[in-house]
């Protein structure tokens, strides 16, 4: 037996939400009563039936967030050696960091909309994790998270939950690597792991800026990262190569973007 609850949904645009989606009209089926909260200007997060949606102002337009999403799909997509790629997506990143960046902070800053989330009483916040905006909220208003993904960047629920990823045996970005590797592929996986630290910095240090403020005390994005109760990860070691997962971790495959039908 289980009693319905009240949900605080915080997800991350484009196919992230896409996802996300299906799960919680499934949640307002079973009875669950939930909230999206979502900034105006969206390409995916719309109204529907399904969920209460609470919409916040940003400082951007749909035109400069189409620019911004279809120039990190042609970087990460456009090929080149391992040098070119991380200085490419290096660039995007400082670009695009600054606009999603703008979006949580005109969440936590909205007053009215924090106030009525604090009266709401929610039991639980899901979120996708992949921008720490609803992890920050879920620490400030003191409810367990469940977080919905497929990786983090730089390998953040790892480092997060102290889960074991050595790269001897877990395949990096950009390697083409198995995980059955000679000794010199692992020492290639190894010196690919290490630009990851400086691309993390660049992208989430600003949240970490912006937990504190918000939060009043120094926090670190892994330190917002580890209260999750339970992860739920979009993979499958059928299509993913077989890697340490903590117990809170959940493989929950075959979640798409949308189910249709593929011609002959």
């Amino acid at each position: 037996l289980a009693a319905a609850g009240k949900l605080l949904v915080v997800p991350v645009d484009g196919s992230h939400w896409l996802s996300m989606r299906e799960v919680v009209d499934m949640l307002q089926q079973k009875g669950h009563e939930v909230v999206v909260v979502a900034p105006e200007v969206s390409m995916h997060i719309k109204p529907s039936k399904s969920f209460v949606m609470k919409m916040y102002p940003v400082p951007f337009t749909k035109e400069e967030l189409d620019e911004v999403v279809k120039g990190l799909i042609k970087d990460v997509f456009e090929e080149g050696s391992f040098l070119e790629r991380v200085l490419r997506l290096y660039q995007r990143a400082k670009q695009n960091s600054a606009l999603f960046l703008a979006t949580c902070t005109h969440l936590l800053h909205n007053k009215e909309l924090i106030r009525y989330l604090e009266e709401s009483k929610f039991d639980a916040v899901f979120t996708d994790p992949f921008l720490p905006c609803g992890a920050i909220l879920a620490e400030y208003l003191s409810l367990p998270s469940v977080y919905f993904l497929q990786q983090m960047p730089c390998r953040l629920e790892f480092q997060a939950t102290q889960c074991p990823s050595p790269p001897s045996y877990v395949p990096r970005a950009f390697t083409d690597l198995t995980d059955h590797m000679t000794f010199l592929q692992r020492v290639k996986n190894l010196l690919y792991d290490i630009p990851n630290f400086f691309l993390c910095d660049v992208v989430f240090q600003p949240y970490a800026e912006l937990a504190s403020e918000f939060l009043k005390r120094e926090v670190t994005v892994p330190d917002l990262l580890r209260q999750a109760s339970i992860w739920l990860m979009k993979l499958d070691f059928v299509f993913h190569f077989p890697k340490p997962l903590m117990p809170n971790m959940v493989l929950i495959s075959g979640v798409n973007c949308a189910y249709k039908k593929l011609n002959q």
